[in-house]
């Protein structure tokens, strides 16, 4: 399978878990997780898997946070990022994740940079922005990135930062996001042979170490202050958003 050796393993191992732990405690936390897994497989391969990860990880994720989605939010993003999904599957025939990355990259530093300048120099109580195209540009820009890099937690994490969301409902909300619009990426990733009959039989056999990994990110957010959380995603966005673009 893969022509995986030992090392190889052990890294989809580590993806599966951080996955896990990214999907149910910590936004961002599996930022390795893109470059480990091309390390170890051909390019394309690797997208296909890690969306078959993803796609695991997101039924417990989505299960467990099922009461507490903030089903606005949701549904304020899904048309654009859907919209998102099918500029990025033919975008995805034309232009390569290298050349994208650094795009997403530099895109993600601008928003992170207002957002710190938003909240650290006008003060926390300045209005957040609520005016449709916030939205309709962040849940385009989601749906692209997901789709052509699978590097869309960046992005989310802007959104649902400027929201304000409890640290529970930030995680459940971008659960079901994400648990909704991968869904919708199979067809597209099936069409661009992005999948596979092989990536699903390996990423069903690390169901039971995304399964681990989701168990230890519910254990971790129940125990970390709203502040430090707030905190450790925008560090992990920031170190996201670097790593894509070099």
């Amino acid at each position: 399978m893969f022509d995986l050796n030992l090392t190889g393993w052990i890294v989809i191992v580590l993806c599966a878990v951080l996955v896990g732990i990214a999907k149910t405690g910590i936004p961002g936390f599996g930022i390795l997780v893109v470059p480990l897994m091309a390390g170890i497989l051909p390019a394309r391969s690797s997208v296909g898997v890690l969306l078959g990860i993803l796609i695991l990880a997101d039924l417990f994720a989505a299960g467990y946070y099922r009461h507490n989605a903030n089903w606005r939010h949701v549904l304020r993003l899904l048309p654009a990022a859907f919209a998102g999904v099918i500029t990025g599957y033919y975008g995805l025939k034309v232009v390569t994740n290298e050349q994208l990355k650094p795009i997403i990259g530099i895109i993600v530093l601008a928003m992170l940079a207002i957002n710190y300048w938003r909240t650290k120099i006008k003060g926390v109580d300045v209005l957040v922005p609520t005016q449709w195209w916030f939205a309709v540009g962040l849940g385009f820009l989601a749906g692209v990135t997901t789709m052509m890099a699978n590097a869309a937690g960046p992005v989310m994490i802007i959104y649902l930062l400027a929201m304000r969301l409890p640290k529970i409902e930030f995680v459940g909300t971008s659960a079901w996001f994400f648990f909704i619009i991968n869904w919708l990426k199979v067809p597209f990733s099936a069409s661009l042979q992005l999948m596979s009959v092989e990536s699903v039989k390996l990423d069903l056999m690390m169901l039971p170490f995304i399964a681990a990994g989701a168990v230890l990110g519910i254990l971790v957010l129940r125990r970390i202050p709203q502040r430090v959380f707030n905190a450790v995603v925008q560090i992990l966005a920031v170190a996201a958003a670097v790593k894509l673009l070099f």
